[in-house]
């Protein structure tokens, strides 16, 4: 089934789009609660019509969501998250928590534009994509800290651990040294 988005739906498309959904998607999800119309040859007539009468509204949106982008190209955050002693956060670092550091530096956006892939559940450098527009996407770098100072490394796989003599070794060490 073909329909015509009305709004921005994630993970599907952007208003105005002409998307091909299952049919029990679009005839009891997308249709009921008003966020696309079936796709028939009349509604994408109105569709181009509306989108040639809109193309100046359209452009102005791109400039201005161009503008954005470029405001933001220079941005990199540091985010302080609760950590283990082996670097692990308590929970993970969210969309909401970076559109929070953003605002800090005063760029406001929407927290449901900004996706992280994969999930970000450790200190370490990572990359947020912001999606201004369906056309302009930025990335912002940031950084991952620990709130508590002290972070233990992890060993790596395979490296040798140091075994502490046993007590009962040392006893007849001296046992022995006594005689």
């Amino acid at each position: 089934m073909q329909v015509i988005l009305k709004e921005d739906v994630v993970n599907l498309g952007y208003k105005d789009d002409i998307v091909t959904v299952k049919d029990g998607y679009g005839r009891n999800f997308l249709i009921p609660q008003g966020k696309a119309v079936i796709a028939s040859e009349s509604a994408k007539k109105v569709l181009a019509e509306n989108l040639r009468q809109r193309a100046h509204k359209i452009a102005q949106i791109k400039k201005e969501a161009e503008e954005k982008a470029a405001s933001m190209q220079g941005i990199s955050l540091t985010i302080k998250a609760k950590t283990s002693s082996t670097g692990t956060i308590f929970g993970s670092v969210t969309n909401i928590q970076i559109a929070e550091e953003l605002a800090k530096k005063g760029v406001e956006v929407d927290r449901k534009i900004i996706v992280l892939k994969p999930a970000v559940k450790e200190v370490g450098n990572y990359t947020a994509v912001v999606r201004l527009h369906k056309e302009v996407t930025v990335e912002i770098p940031f950084e991952v800290v620990s709130e508590n100072e002290t972070i233990i490394e992890a060993k790596p796989e395979g490296a040798p651990v140091p075994v502490a003599e046993e007590p009962a070794a040392e006893a007849e060490q001296a046992e022995v040294a006594a005689e």
